[in-house]
């Protein structure tokens, strides 16, 4: 995939107050994006304004665009 994370996102959660205790006690992530996050994977658009909200922060400064060049 090209797009990739610059930097795990709950770790970043936490330095900011949010565990993920926390983040399923106040239901402000799914679950499932927790895991995805934990698996490296991506997830929604909404999620990925949710994060932006939390950290204070823009989607490009979470994820990176690097092309699949095939040689």
């Amino acid at each position: 995939m090209p797009i990739r994370y610059n930097f795990d996102v709950l770790a970043a959660l936490k330095e900011n107050g949010y565990s993920t205790y926390r983040i399923r006690k106040e239901k402000l992530l799914a679950e499932s994006t927790v895991q995805a996050f934990r698996r490296g994977e991506l997830v929604t658009l909404e999620n990925i304004a949710r994060i932006c909200e939390l950290l204070h922060c823009q989607p490009g400064d979470i994820l990176t665009y690097e092309s699949e060049e095939t040689e």
